[in-house]
């Protein structure tokens, strides 16, 4: 997402004011619209570990004939995501060249970041929604009757509080503690961030040393939530936010397990690794003034074997992998290699 943050004593603070729209099976008042395949167009970065979030669930869930797709490239303006990936850099459906757009044409002078990911009604042109984590619960939850067959539970009722408790215990410490690390105004700041960082990544080693996911034993919303900062520790948060105590790969269960759901369908074929490195790298100029973008790390590494299933575990529970990724939305190969090794 664009960050729209403040500085409080120093410290990163983001703005989780955002609009709390819903789209749910029997709407019943202001604020929430009806499930309708084909109405909504869901708008993501590949860059962003939020809008991964939905790009992942969308995918496990057999979603893409229903809510359609928009990209937004990895480098965004001041103000803005824009769809310069797209012929003419205008979204071919929402016909508009920035995600801004969308907002203003629901609320003219939105004051606010515009962030992915967000989901726009393609009628009128207007954002319904960028609360991204309702919006995944509710992929799971209020569009049961276009999910596809087999597609997995991953939100299952039995284990709901403890799937919310358990991604609430690492969102400020771990996905939004990254960001505290490198958007730190201070050494004191930096420092308390960094250390919560480490201490909460400790825990939830521990937590996995013998267990294959965060909750029960197959996939679930928690692990989508950990996982979209994992997948970005290494090629951006240990260099570019100074989350440098250790890379995730000399993490021996966190790395084991990040690659075991990276090895999943649905979770590794939709990293591009080129696209997050320009996002960070040639966006954040005031912490990268040179907006120089790092070749590395070596990506084919995730292709390396994790021996996680070990554990037991079954990924899907009842249900199915997501079939092969369509051709409009698979990654380049040279963006994510360890994909090819994968497949080869």
């Amino acid at each position: 997402m664009a960050e729209h943050t403040s500085y409080v004593e120093e410290s990163f603070e983001r703005d989780t004011k955002y609009i709390e729209d819903r789209i749910v099976r029997d709407p019943s008042g202001d604020g929430q619209w009806p499930v309708e395949a084909g109405r909504y167009r869901l708008v993501v970065a590949r860059a962003c570990p939020w809008a991964n979030r939905a790009l992942i669930v969308r995918r496990l869930l057999g979603l893409e004939d229903a809510i359609s797709l928009g990209m937004a490239g990895p480098v965004h303006d001041a103000s803005s995501w824009t769809f310069d990936l797209d012929p003419g850099e205008v979204d071919p459906v929402l016909g508009v060249p920035r995600l801004k757009d969308a907002y203003e044409k629901r609320f003219p002078g939105y004051p606010k970041g515009i962030t992915v990911p967000a989901i726009v009604d393609v009628p009128s042109g207007g954002v319904v929604t960028n609360d991204f984590p309702q919006m995944t619960l509710d992929l799971s939850t209020e569009w049961t009757a276009h999910h596809r067959d087999g597609a997995p539970d991953l939100f299952p009722e039995a284990h709901r509080d403890e799937i919310l408790e358990v991604a609430d215990s690492f969102y400020e410490d771990v996905n939004n503690g990254v960001y505290k690390c490198g958007f730190a105004g201070s050494q004191k700041s930096y420092d308390r961030a960094y250390t919560r960082l480490f201490e909460r990544l400790d825990q939830l080693s521990e937590r996995l040393e013998n267990q294959r996911y965060l909750v029960g034993d197959t996939i679930t919303e928690a692990d989508v939530r950990l996982w979209t900062t994992l997948a970005r520790f290494d090629a951006v948060y240990h260099g570019h936010f100074k989350t440098n105590r250790s890379k995730l790969t000399e993490m021996p269960v966190l790395w084991a397990y990040a690659r075991d759901l990276f090895q999943t369908p649905g979770f590794g074929d939709t990293q591009d690794f080129v696209q997050i490195k320009q996002h960070y790298y040639a966006t954040h100029l005031d912490i990268n003034p040179t907006g120089v973008v790092p070749l590395g790390p070596d990506e084919t590494v995730w292709a390396t074997p994790h021996h996680r299933e070990q554990l037991g575990g079954r990924p899907f529970g009842d249900g199915t992998p997501p079939g092969p990724v369509s051709e409009a939305e698979t990654v380049p190969a040279e963006h994510n290699r360890a994909l090819a090794l994968l497949a080869g």
